[in-house]
């Protein structure tokens, strides 16, 4: 198949799904190597095509139709305290959509996450726990943000409450 063609089909398959496709299954799938896939994911990102590469996989990053997304200041030193920062969210309908950093030299590091479930979740902290892989707010000594989005108003708010109870919260945006 042509490279654009393929672009294109991988285009309309990440617009029409809902859910994650993994680098894998794409190749797979098109019968070409997952670094040919990745360079094809970077052709359509430059093209303007919001695609979140996540742990789970690429998906199209899709506004919120209600609006409801918030950045959070956030602060945590144990990969304890980050999964509980985290099932804080996911428990209260949230939707962690990234994790950013302010490097002093490289300014901003933006890792798009996409955990929405508690098994993403699972899946998430497993991978921290097992590899030789920290956390990127380890580079900053525990401080970070994440874009947060959920459904309806009031699950930011008990999001926001309790983070704030756990001593998590630093700021909101």
């Amino acid at each position: 198949m042509e490279a654009t063609k393929r672009r294109l089909e991988i285009e309309k398959r990440l617009v029409d799904s809902d859910i994650y496709l993994s680098g894998s299954e794409l190749a797979k799938e098109f019968k070409v190597s997952r670094q040919v896939i990745v360079q094809d994911i970077a052709i359509l990102r430059a093209k303007g095509i919001p695609i979140l590469a996540t742990p789970q996989g690429y998906i199209i990053s899709k506004i919120n139709e209600e609006g409801y997304r918030k950045v959070i200041a956030s602060k945590h030193d144990t990969l304890e305290d980050l999964e509980e920062e985290l099932k804080i969210i996911v428990d209260n309908g949230g939707k962690i959509l990234d994790v950013i950093i302010e490097h002093d030299i490289y300014g901003d590091i933006r890792v798009d996450l996409g955990i929405s479930s508690r098994k993403e979740l699972k899946n998430f902290i497993a991978k921290l726990s097992t590899g030789n892989s920290k956390p990127l707010s380890a580079i900053t000594d525990g401080v970070h943000f994440h874009t947060i989005e959920v459904n309806k108003k009031e699950d930011m708010t008990d999001i926001l409450k309790e983070l704030d109870e756990k001593g998590y919260l630093i700021a909101e945006q």
